[in-house]
């Protein structure tokens, strides 16, 4: 782990250039190059162990709730009755275990592309991989994209959760609009997606574009947050995002109200996860909330100026078709004319 000196480890990526969190080493546990991207893994001082991707830390041991518990319980409790869930990403396991505590879920399919983070993630996080062992829960490793395309899956998930690294190497195409439309494709009516959406001290543009871009997807694009210590910044943020026919009913299909509660047998199933927090995530820092806002006004601004180019095209295309109407009456009438002209005198005879 190059990262490592005299015994602590400092996340160096250009991805946040002039800082970096560091945290104190125990023991190096593994490294090594899979198909895909650079793992490690390491016991912190305070931490636990830690999984790194390619010099960016996904998870510990110790505050690993605060993103799964999160990213999962939002779209889940904002869904009346989830029964077919999606994971992509999330070889770790975490996420599952979350999804499980919902006794709806009939079945949950982990779609994680790097068979070595599984791998590891047995290896050295047990109680955060031990679910990925239930009968309700089907492992496929592959890309996500070319599995929701597939029959079976389309129109068939209740909620996707979408538990990626950063937009960069592999991941990075899970940012763009064409991977949101699979998701769509994908989802029941009523759906929810649940992504991984970047931080708003480092990635602020980034956020305000993907509501953009969403949002000409789904009728209704929210964004929420949680606080995590070993996350750049200390935050990390989720694209919301849910499926309905009716524009109209926009409003009634929002997230940031749970629809169920947690009921009171299994409160201490969870470590962060409230149903007042579930409302909370979705306040905002003035700053971050304008960008969202500057997001959703962008799409809506684009939608009135396609609507007013399309207006003035058919406009125009009524107005060449009444211009063509009249230059062939024109026409018609000059040939009459010119015809009336040629036509021979007719002679009187007495």
């Amino acid at each position: 782990m190059d990262a490592i000196a005299k015994g602590w480890y400092s996340e160096i990526n250009d991805q946040w250039p002039g800082q970096a969190l560091s945290l104190q080493v125990e023991e190096k546990l593994w490294d090594q190059k899979s198909e895909f991207q650079h793992v490690q893994v390491f016991k912190s001082k305070t931490y636990g162990n830690v999984l790194v991707l390619d010099s960016v830390i996904q998870i510990t041991e110790r505050d690993e709730i605060a993103y799964q518990e999160m990213i999962a319980h939002i779209p889940l409790f904002s869904h009346p009755k989830p029964e077919n869930v999606l994971v992509v990403g999330g070889g770790d396991g975490g996420v599952v275990r979350e999804v499980l505590k919902h006794p709806s879920v009939k079945q949950v399919t982990l779609c994680e592309i790097d068979k070595m983070v599984i791998e590891v993630a047995r290896k050295f996080f047990p109680e955060v991989s031990a679910s990925l062992d239930d009968p309700r829960v089907k492992v496929v490793c592959e890309d996500a994209a070319k599995y929701m395309e597939k029959d079976d899956v389309i129109n068939s998930l209740d909620v996707i959760i979408c538990d990626t690294s950063d937009p960069v190497g592999p991941a990075e195409a899970l940012f763009q609009p064409p991977f949101y439309k699979r998701m769509f494709a994908a989802l029941r009516p009523g759906g929810k997606v649940s992504a991984q959406a970047e931080n708003i001290w480092l990635n602020i543009e980034l956020i305000s574009n993907l509501m953009s871009a969403t949002s000409n997807i789904f009728p209704t694009v929210e964004y929420a947050s949680t606080q995590i210590p070993t996350y750049p910044c200390g935050q990390i943020g989720f694209l919301i995002c849910s499926k309905g026919g009716d524009k109209k009913k926009k409003g009634k299909l929002t997230c940031k109200i749970p629809v169920r509660k947690i009921p009171k047998n299994s409160i201490d199933d969870f470590k962060y996860y409230t149903s007042a927090l579930h409302s909370a995530a979705f306040v905002l820092p003035a700053f971050a909330q304008r960008a969202v806002e500057k997001g959703l006004t962008t799409y809506k601004e684009s939608v009135k100026l396609a609507a007013a180019k399309e207006k003035a095209k058919k406009k125009g295309e009524a107005a060449d078709t009444e211009t063509e109407k009249e230059t062939e009456k024109e026409t018609e009438k000059e040939a009459e004319k010119e015809n009336g002209e040629r036509s021979p005198k007719r002679v009187r005879t007495e």
